[in-house]
């Protein structure tokens, strides 16, 4: 795998940049949180963090009990806390993190050191891309992804990998957001944000998701609309915290409108 072929937005965001560092992503977990349950009076910088952790926490529950015997890994880890909660949290058995940016597998290693050192046989970060996981065929019982799938460039080698990579029976677990279908929905959501307008983000549609699971040999595909639990949530946050017209405040009103939404979305190999 040449990870030089990072495509340049995501090299520069996830690299130079550090996504992580930005007021809107306090706490370093990089993703929008499920904000269910929390108080949006006047959100702190500590409700934050829970809502991202319960993004992590609502990923990880689709996973079936007894969780201390399945083997997971994480694509798209990022900075690695949301792989150190599902081990500290979940007891799962163990927990690989992957991502295609060697800054941020140098991160994860830094920032997790202590739990690296706490479980050195069950935690691991290293690099690999989604399609082309750095694991044995059948090897894994779980599979999960939170908010990164819309950086990656197709689904399809993302399904593909991982069905190999599963025993059959395993289970892929994804959140993130999904563009809805229309060949106008691409074009509008580039003018409304800049991550789609700049390739940051891929306008994926679920239904070709679905579709490429499917033909990768998954079965029992659910999928479960969560936009009420991120969209409100987040854009309430980032009024203390990015001004009006930042073009982060549009994916509030580009869920409102149907162009896109966030899902949860579980298979089971077959």
């Amino acid at each position: 795998m040449d990870h030089h072929h990072i495509p340049p937005t995501v090299r520069r965001t996830y690299g130079t940049d550090d996504l992580s560092a930005a007021p809107s992503f306090a706490g370093g977990f990089i993703n929008f949180g499920d904000w269910q349950g929390i108080d949006l009076t006047a959100p702190t910088q500590e409700d934050r963090v829970h809502s991202q952790e319960q993004l992590y926490r609502r990923t990880l529950r689709a996973f079936p009990e007894p969780r201390e015997q399945l083997r997971l890994a994480e694509v798209g880890c990022g900075r690695g806390l949301g792989a150190a909660l599902a081990l500290r949290e979940f007891r799962f058995a163990s927990v690989t993190g992957i991502d295609i940016h060697p800054d941020q597998i140098e991160r994860a290693r830094a920032v997790n050191a202590r739990a690296l050192a706490t479980y050195p046989d069950r935690l691991a970060y290293t690099l690999g891309s989604a399609d082309e996981l750095p694991f044995p065929d059948a090897s894994l019982d779980g599979v999960y992804s939170v908010e990164a799938a819309q950086h990656f460039r197709e689904l399809s080698g993302f399904a593909r990998e991982a069905a190999r990579v599963l025993r059959p029976g395993g289970r892929l677990v994804v959140t993130t957001f999904f563009a809805a279908a229309g060949p106008e929905v691409a074009e509008r959501l580039k003018i409304l944000l800049a991550s789609f307008a700049d390739g940051l983000d891929v306008p994926h549609s679920l239904d070709a998701f679905t579709a490429d699971l499917a033909a990768a040999g998954f079965t029992t595909v659910d999928t479960t609309a969560i936009g009420s639990d991120v969209w409100p949530g987040f854009d309430r946050y980032l009024t203390d915290t990015v001004p009006t017209a930042h073009w982060s405040r549009n994916f509030l009103p580009a869920w409102r409108d149907g162009l896109l939404d966030y899902h949860l979305l579980t298979a089971t190999r077959a």
